[in-house]
């Protein structure tokens, strides 16, 4: 609830690296991350956007869980996070490495809110992935 109602790094940086938004036609949130990526770490992150609390919370633990890390560290935690709230069993070292994140692994039991706990994490793989540092603007999280 902490980090629905007070979301990490939530806002605007100066200037970024990397950005991309995203929606979620079946609810309707949207995110806007930016990312400052330098010599492959993340050094800076924050996004904007309106969502549901549990779009928004994952959105700020995903913040917490990337920032300072390698980018190749950053995709696996996106991969995992991914299959921890489709209900597969994930190693307790990759559930340690989500830290706050983990906690929504009991989003499985609701189908329907798969695709907010997503959202953040998705847009984070699409961005480090995009060699032009700006993947497309109002992409649709259909993943």
């Amino acid at each position: 609830m902490d980090h629905s109602a007070h979301p990490h790094h939530r806002g605007k940086l100066d200037e970024s690296t990397k950005t991309i938004e995203m929606n979620n036609p079946t609810c309707g949130d949207v995110i806007e991350l930016e990312l400052i990526v330098e010599e492959g770490i993340i050094k800076d992150i924050a996004f904007t956007g309106s969502g549901c609390s549990i779009s928004t919370a994952s959105a700020s633990m995903m913040t917490d869980a990337v920032i300072g890390k390698p980018v190749s560290e950053a995709e696996h935690l996106a991969v995992i996070f991914a299959q921890m709230v489709q209900g597969n069993e994930i190693p307790a070292a990759d559930e340690d490495a989500l830290g706050d994140a983990a906690m929504l692994s009991g989003v499985a039991k609701f189908p329907a809110r798969i695709k907010c706990s997503t959202l953040a994490w998705k847009a984070l793989g699409k961005a480090l992935t995009d060699e032009q540092g700006k993947a497309r603007e109002g992409q649709l999280h259909k993943d």
